[in-house]
């Protein structure tokens, strides 16, 4: 077995790249590859010249971006002092993630493949370029890719004669087993610890939550909030056009509901252990750990469940109609059929579970981190300036509910656990951290800036308009549009107050407040001689919020 060894690294945004690198890793497994899977940031990358063998996916964010957990790899990879034979040991593959209607398709996976040749890598095949456009998902590219992966990297590392496949038919180990503690173990405390470091995604601040206000007419069709935060002592600092990242959790009634279909104690409490030396346990999750903690804070039950899911659910299954059902949906033929059940009405991990109730109460507990992917955290633009609301933090944020054909409306799992929370019953708390922003606002003091924030798209100009007057700085035009002046103008008193005194030019656009719809483009055409103005003799900025 010794030099059969595979190293996947991902770099994931909104966790289709990890599930992937899993599903390699699972492949790798039935193939008698010793595999290790890991964040591009959290491996060494130092290590990478003594690697043989390696295949990244990545997925491409924004505007060509690479995902948040691969960019201290990046800017290693393209330090300017690496030798070009750095890499020349190393067979390797890469498969992108990325969405077609977007201008740079899959320019991270395409760049890193280039780069890794560059640097001596040899590939096995050329890379992959999944896409979410396509009727079946990225499954399309990767699929087939996978087969032809599996070829070459068997031709290089043979089965050794004694060992065959593990079939397709043979459950694998869960990743970590669960030991649970006596019943009479006291409790581990599950309150977040308030860390000395700077606040990041594994040590959030637990926020206070100041105030939670609706910004829209209780008549008005969506729930807009704008809710501020507690920071003080935190070490958080942050300027106009960055994020806070917020990390949800699942509603009690939820949770109940999950455990009772599970059959699992919500008031037990556990340990994990890795199944194979050298798997890190989960870094947000407290040793010892209650069922309920972990089902609140932990596993994400009300995303819409991947392929992967039920291809691990059918494994569970006593009964032969649901098990059928649910090979289906895991091969290659189901896809369209899944996508109908899952992806189109929205269907969350819980649904999905009520609908196969024989399998659900067989999932061994053991196996739920493998099952159900961790909550992700949230991005919001600040809506705010350190320099007019010191120690404090505010959010726009809308209220995500809408209609599928399932009968329940589909809700957000993040803005109505927002939405929910009541400074007025006692201390609040959300765990919190901020990143830099796509947005930066010019430096020189005499450079215009027009705005266009369309709806809740107005958050991160306010924080910059605050910012900005704050500064004594008098540029500055918004285009701001809505549906009714009298429904979801928000801000409307502090936009007002601010060109009464001469900081702001605000040009509106009610769309339904009469016959014709006006939206911001209409009134930025009817300004087009003072925007061309700012913009030829004063090098304006223009920023775009949607």
């Amino acid at each position: 077995m010794e030099g059969r060894k595979l190293l996947v690294l991902f770099g994931s945004q909104t966790g289709t790249a990890e599930d992937t690198a899993e599903r390699i890793g699972r492949e790798a497994k039935r193939r008698h590859l010793q595999c290790r899977v890991e964040a591009l940031d959290s491996y060494e990358v130092a290590n990478l010249i003594n690697e043989p063998l390696v295949v990244f996916v990545c997925a491409t964010t924004g505007q060509g971006d690479p995902p948040d957990n691969m960019k201290m790899f990046w800017r290693f990879l393209f330090r300017k002092n690496l030798p070009p034979s750095s890499l020349c040991q190393l067979d390797y593959a890469v498969l992108g993630l990325g969405d077609s209607s977007y201008p740079k398709f899959n320019f991270v996976a395409k760049k890193l493949h280039k780069r890794v040749l560059q640097l001596g890598g040899n590939p096995l095949l050329p890379v992959a370029l999944g896409d979410d456009q396509h009727d079946l998902g990225p499954d399309a590219v990767i699929d087939p890719w996978l087969l032809a992966l599996w070829d070459k990297i068997l031709t290089l590392y043979p089965l050794p004669p004694d060992l065959e496949l593990i079939s397709p038919n043979v459950r694998l180990p869960p990743k970590y087993t669960l030991h649970y503690l006596a019943e009479d173990t006291p409790h581990p405390r599950g309150d977040l610890l308030q860390p000395r470091a700077v606040p990041s995604e594994l040590h959030p601040f637990a926020a206070r939550v100041v105030s939670n206000q609706r910004v829209t007419a209780e008549s008005h069709f969506q729930d807009v909030r704008l809710i501020e935060f507690d920071v003080t002592g935190s070490g958080i600092t942050f300027s106009a056009g960055d994020v806070v990242m917020i990390q949800p959790q699942n509603c009690p009634e939820d949770v109940q509901q999950f455990c009772q279909l599970l059959r699992l104690d919500p008031d037990r409490s556990f340990v994990l252990k890795p199944t194979e030396p050298g798997t890190s346990l989960p870094a947000l999750l407290p040793q010892p750990c209650t069922v309920r903690h972990l089902v609140t804070h932990y596993l994400d039950i009300s995303c819409v469940p991947r392929r992967s899911f039920f291809e691990l659910l059918s494994y569970f299954s006593t009964n032969e109609l649901e098990r059928e059902k649910l090979q289906e949906f895991s091969s290659a033929q189901g896809q369209e059929e899944l996508y109908s059940y899952c992806n189109r009405p929205r269907r969350t991990t819980l649904e999905a579970l009520w609908d196969f109730p024989h399998t659900t109460c067989a999932i061994p507990p053991d196996y739920l981190l493998d099952l159900i992917p961790r909550i992700r955290p949230r991005a919001f633009s600040i809506a705010s300036s350190m320099l007019a609301h010191p120690d404090r933090i505010q959010i726009l944020m809308a209220v995500v509910r809408y209609k599928t054909r399932l009968s329940k409306p589909r809700r957000g799992l993040c803005s109505t656990w927002l939405a929910s929370l009541n400074p007025e019953q006692g201390d609040v708390r959300v765990p919190l951290w901020v990143k830099k922003g796509g947005m930066k606002f010019p430096a020189d003091p005499d450079t215009p800036v027009i705005m266009i924030g369309p709806g809740t798209g107005v958050a991160p100009f306010r924080a910059a308009i605050q910012e900005r007057v704050a500064q004594g700085r008098r540029g500055n035009c918004l285009f701001f549009g809505c549906r009714q002046k009298s429904k979801d103008f928000y801000c409307q008193a502090e936009w007002e107050e601010l060109v009464a005194k001469g900081f702001l030019t605000l040009f509106t656009a009610f769309s339904r407040d009469q016959e014709e719809k006006v939206y911001v483009q209409h009134r930025i055409r009817e300004n087009r001689r003072l925007v061309w103005e700012l913009l030829s003799s004063g090098s304006a900025h223009i920023y775009l919020a949607g």
